[in-house]
């Protein structure tokens, strides 16, 4: 027997993340990644705001991966921290 998956309602699922790449792109890049803010740490970029769903996290990581730069993580990030 196959027991589908049921959605859990009321869950707390990340609405943004923070994707670290390996390189520098500059804030003009921001356009490209959909709005997100772009920013560099050290020799690292930074690509953090609101992923409405897993489809379009996926899709900013096929733009990362589209640029040839080493992906180092993905982390969820709470919308509190974005404020920051």
């Amino acid at each position: 027997m196959t027991r589908a998956r049921e959605p859990h309602p009321g869950t707390d699922r990340p609405k943004a993340y923070q994707v670290r790449i390996t390189g520098r792109l500059g804030p003009d890049w921001a356009d490209w990644f959909e709005g997100l803010a772009v920013t560099v740490d050290g020799g690292d970029t930074l690509i953090t705001g609101p992923v409405t769903d897993q489809a379009a996290l996926h899709g900013l990581l096929r733009r990362v991966r589209d640029l040839g730069l080493p992906l180092v993580s993905v982390t969820p990030v709470q919308d509190k921290e974005l404020e920051d």
